[in-house]
């Protein structure tokens, strides 16, 4: 009666706490997106505050905090003024797209390939490519939805602005007093609880904190990787494309499609002038070859270090949680479903251990002596 009466309360207390954060959702996201910058840029912060001296003055915590959030910033501003010319450049030339000429560069092949189609007893009848193209762009940039589209620009900045000011706000006390969130988490729990909420919390930081490091780590690398195979082959707007990649590679698994898609897209675009089969044709290939030894490495060397290895979890699990994450919140779910994943699975090692299937979910957490 006494475990039972336990388990109760443990459940009667997750239910309240979801409903809490469920309802004070935005609130809640701040705290965790702050928390995250501070486990990131804690050591930079420490880095300061050790290194940092001019004469007898040495940088102390507040110094600290504001240089990491500076060197945010900075890595921020940088990557706005290198893409974002590159995203202004690829959105005038579909804004200016001549319907005509690509029209002309994909109508061969797609009359060969209607051709074997009807080779094989297939018809459909297929609207002309221009007029495909014309019916494809024309709610996109339709002159009548430029005004909608400025309010919407400038709605969705401002809301922004005010979102990363209460990160940036609360991020500076997260580095600055690097307790005050486990501090925070402990004065919603019993006393009696307090040492296994200090040492979940401290698991779940050290989890998350090599997720998240594995995570820049594969965004570098493939950015790096893209870019430069691209730039060897002579594709045009090979950062942008592998910035694309990178990107889109944060969604687990279903990334590397999407990037890939983008990729072809951008060449396409940037390349309309071309001859289909002497010209644009081998650079699609190379680009659909590029994307395929990036698949590659991040199957069998990347996703197994960061997914897997960061976590602690089996690879397959991995598989049906990002599965589960998908099935609730789309490509927000898949995004989400590691980080979330590996809090409950360290919470249910603290406080439900008892259990037989959570022994099984953590036994590597427990060899690797977290």
């Amino acid at each position: 009666m006494k475990n039972l009466s336990r388990n109760l309360l443990i459940a009667a207390t997750i239910i309240v706490a979801g409903f809490l954060v469920y309802t004070f959702r935005s609130i809640v996201s701040y705290v965790l997106i702050a928390w995250v910058l501070s486990m990131i840029g804690q050591p930079l912060t420490r880095f300061f505050q050790r290194r940092l001296r001019i004469g007898k003055w040495t940088a102390g915590p507040i110094t600290g905090a504001v240089l990491t959030i500076l060197c945010f910033f900075i890595v921020l501003i940088s990557l706005i003024l290198v893409f974002v010319p590159m995203f202004i450049q690829q959105a005038g030339n579909l804004a200016t797209v001549d319907y005509s000429a690509i029209a002309r560069t994909i109508e061969e092949p797609i009359r060969h390939f209607q051709e074997w189609l009807n080779s094989r007893g297939i018809f459909f009848d297929a609207k002309a490519p221009e007029e495909w193209l014309k019916n494809m762009f024309a709610s996109t940039f339709d002159p009548t939805r430029i005004g909608a589209i400025i309010s919407a620009v400038f709605s969705a900045a401002s809301g922004l602005i005010v979102d990363i000011s209460c990160i940036v706000f609360i991020t500076f006390f997260f580095l600055k007093e690097q307790g005050l969130f486990v501090n925070f988490i402990t004065v919603l729990v019993p006393a009696k609880y307090e040492s296994k909420i200090l040492e979940a919390v401290d698991i779940i930081s050290r989890l998350l904190t090599r997720y998240f490091a594995g995570m820049l780590l594969q965004m570098f690398v493939i950015t790096i990787y893209v870019s430069l195979l691209l730039t060897i082959l002579g594709v045009k707007n090979a950062l942008l494309i592998g910035f694309f990649a990178a990107l889109m590679n944060v969604i687990p698994y279903l990334g590397p499609f999407i990037g890939g898609a983008l990729g072809i897209i951008i060449t396409i675009t940037s390349n309309v002038d071309l001859d289909f089969y002497s010209q644009l044709l081998p650079l699609l290939i190379k680009v659909a070859l590029v994307f395929a030894t990036v698949q590659m490495l991040d199957n069998y060397f990347l996703s197994p270090y960061i997914f897997s290895s960061s976590v602690l979890a089996h690879p397959l699990e991995i598989f049906l949680v990002i599965l589960m994450g998908a099935q609730i919140s789309g490509i927000a779910g898949m995004i989400l479903a590691i980080p979330v994943y590996t809090v409950l699975r360290v919470i249910a090692k603290e406080f439900l251990n008892q259990f037989r299937v959570v022994q099984a979910l953590t036994d590597k957490m427990e060899e690797e002596g977290y």
